[in-house]
């Protein structure tokens, strides 16, 4: 997953460098180019790379727990 990610980013970076390009050619596929990256960063790639991050359950040290008399102190049992 994690090459996965790389090889999406590097995808998206040559796209956005060639929209670019294209752009400073006067190009009219140029915003076009340079739109469908901002898209596939969107919308492929940050959701990819937030469930990549998050699968293992690292998240539950930040998350409140309204059942607990104090719900903003860590309770390191729970963490493990």
């Amino acid at each position: 997953m994690k090459t996965l990610l790389k090889i999406l980013f590097i995808l998206f970076l040559v796209g956005l460098t060639v929209g670019g390009y294209l752009k400073y050619q006067n190009q009219p596929e140029g915003e076009i180019v340079i739109g469908l990256s901002i898209l596939f960063l969107s919308f492929i790639l940050m959701p990819l790379f937030i469930f990549y991050r998050f699968k293992n359950g690292k998240y539950k040290k930040y998350v409140v727990d309204p059942k607990s008399k104090n719900p903003f102190k860590i309770d390191n049992e729970n963490l493990k």
